[in-house]
């Protein structure tokens, strides 16, 4: 795929994952629109929305990001109770599944 169309793709897949992941949490950051896949085709992120959490020492965030762990949005940082209680709704009202694997975040 041309970059030029990938990324045009993976931004209006991350605009729409950071208005979603902002209705829960008040805030939220774009992340990486384009997947890195090693080679030199450029691929935008997936469409599939999954969940994925990290903690660290500031506490948790909160990120929405494909199948493969790219991250679309960001959200941080939250207390345990507040990742807790944003979580339960998501997974309530998205009925979305979380990624537990690698998440590739922008650096």
């Amino acid at each position: 795929m041309q970059y030029f169309t990938a990324l045009k793709i993976g931004e209006k897949r991350v605009r729409a994952a950071q208005e979603l992941l902002s209705r829960y949490t008040g805030h939220a950051m774009p992340a990486l629109a384009l997947r890195d896949n090693k080679t030199n085709n450029w691929e935008p992120v997936g469409e599939e929305t999954l969940y994925a959490v990290v903690k660290e020492p500031s506490g948790y965030m909160i990120a929405f990001c494909d199948s493969k762990g790219t991250a679309k949005s960001i959200a941080q940082w939250f207390t345990e109770d507040v990742k807790n209680e944003i979580l339960a709704r998501i997974r309530k009202e998205q009925n979305m599944q979380e990624y537990l694997g690698k998440l590739v975040l922008p650096i």
